[in-house]
């Protein structure tokens, strides 16, 4: 008699646990929820929203609630009284010491690799990892502080911001006297803002920040071209975000004196003379343009200045325009002169 053989068992497939708390949902674990599903693991991932114990624990993993942040048993909260955790005290190398919510921690452990998928490349190439920082520094270090109730500066806030990401998240919550509401679908909505947002940043980084370095290196390579005491610099390209890789750049290459002007093309094709910052997002200047300029446009402004072709200097003097790349650069250097 032949054997038969048994048909062979179908492997169930068993659906991923994402557990977070329920309740109003905040910024982080709204993020983190999202990035875990950017992940091939959990990308089909059931989001739980309990403060049960006895279901949490049958999550794959759990952020923001369960008072315990072992990343060995996929557990993520910050809100016990001993979590202390920053960027930095996970991987010294990083700099950030902003305690770290569910969000930052997600990102700590698999943002590399969401990164790296979100690019095309390797989690050790130096772009992934170049990113990587600046998604942080830029993007989730801000909902880390939020979360852990962080203040931005010291002293009282001359004026309060109310539209941050973390703001525009808890809109998603129902509202007070609102009833019947589907706060799970709610929830869903919260994760596709954040997770839009993320992933427009990551784009911004690949397709427009990184390559404008290469513009703003350039530049300030040829400073000395532009005007001999090299604190002026002009871009090959107008629009180039060049803040941020000035700054970079000055402490790489110990570059000394400071440069105090950037020069560059405006979408009408006039030329713009803009003041160096003192820091990033500071709205104080290294040398702001000449004080009897500010505030004046067009052929005033000329007459003020004795420099032909100007359109405009701004009131706090931040900022000036031109229609000659002449124009400008003479503008810049009799500011020089302050």
């Amino acid at each position: 008699m032949s054997e038969t053989s048994e048909p062979p068992v179908k492997q169930q497939h068993l659906q991923k646990k994402i557990g977070t708390h329920n309740g109003t949902f905040h910024c982080d674990e709204v993020l983190a929820c999202f990035m875990l599903r950017q992940l091939e693991e959990y990308k089909d991932a059931e989001i739980i929203r309990t403060r049960d114990q006895a279901v949490l624990d049958t999550c794959d993993i759990v952020v923001d609630v369960g008072g315990v942040y072992d990343p060995s048993k996929h557990r993520y909260d910050h809100h016990q009284r001993s979590f202390t955790e920053c960027m930095h005290s996970l991987n010294p190398e990083k700099k950030w010491v902003t305690k770290l919510s569910s969000a930052g921690l997600v990102y700590y452990h698999f943002g590399a690799e969401i990164v790296a998928t979100k690019l095309g490349l390797s989690v050790d190439d130096r772009v992934t990892q170049t990113v990587y920082d600046k998604l942080y520094e830029n993007f989730v270090e801000e909902i880390d502080a939020i979360d852990n109730g962080i203040n931005q500066t010291d002293g009282e806030q001359r004026y309060r911001i109310t539209t941050t990401l973390s703001s525009r998240v808890g809109t998603y919550n129902p509202k007070w006297n609102e009833k019947n509401v589907d706060i799970q679908l709610q929830f869903e909505k919260a994760m596709k803002l954040v997770g839009e947002e993320f992933s427009e940043k990551i784009s911004f980084y690949q397709s427009a920040w990184l390559p404008a370095r290469i513009i703003v290196a350039q530049a300030v390579k040829n400073r000395h071209k532009a005007d001999p005491s090299g604190r002026i610099i002009c871009l090959e390209e107008g629009g180039a975000p060049w803040k941020d890789h000035l700054f970079t750049l000055e402490q790489e290459e110990n570059i000394s004196p400071n440069i105090l002007y950037v020069l560059y093309t405006d979408q009408n094709n006039s030329w713009r003379v803009q003041c160096v910052p003192l820091s990033l997002g500071s709205f104080e200047n290294r040398l702001s343009l000449k004080e009897e300029w500010r505030g004046l446009r067009d052929d005033e402004l000329s007459k003020k200045s004795g420099i032909d072709g100007c359109i405009f200097v701004h009131t706090s003097g931040f900022i000036g325009g031109n229609k000659t790349y002449e124009g400008a650069l003479e503008m810049a250097r009799r500011s020089l002169e302050e």
